[in-house]
């Protein structure tokens, strides 16, 4: 495994989709995978959905640096991916925890 450095951005985000909805929030978000992991500064992009809970879904995400992730989150295609997984979703939107790397 290669070493991160202080520079990386990382993050996952979490959200649950409303009841019925999970196949239409999952079918969004592999699209959504296939643009952002062609994005040069994107280092990883790994969705999951919970096996406990197939409604709760998890987004693992590592950028090169501050800039790389600047740039993911203007992308318009990630706009449109935000709007549609809004009305698909419970809450107003994905929660967003950043990561620290311990050295």
């Amino acid at each position: 495994m290669t070493p991160r450095t202080q520079a990386t951005v990382a993050l996952y985000a979490e959200f649950t989709a409303q009841e019925g909805k999970a196949e239409e929030v999952q079918a969004l978000l592999l699209d959504l995978t296939t643009k952002v992991r062609a994005e040069p500064g994107n280092i990883t992009f790994d969705p999951h959905r919970r096996k406990e809970s197939p409604n709760d879904f998890f987004v693992y995400e590592i950028y090169s640096d501050q800039e790389a992730f600047t740039t993911h989150i203007s992308a318009d295609y990630g706009k449109v991916f935000n709007e549609a997984l809004t009305e698909l979703i419970v809450g107003e939107g994905s929660a967003l925890t950043f990561l620290t790397p311990l050295q």
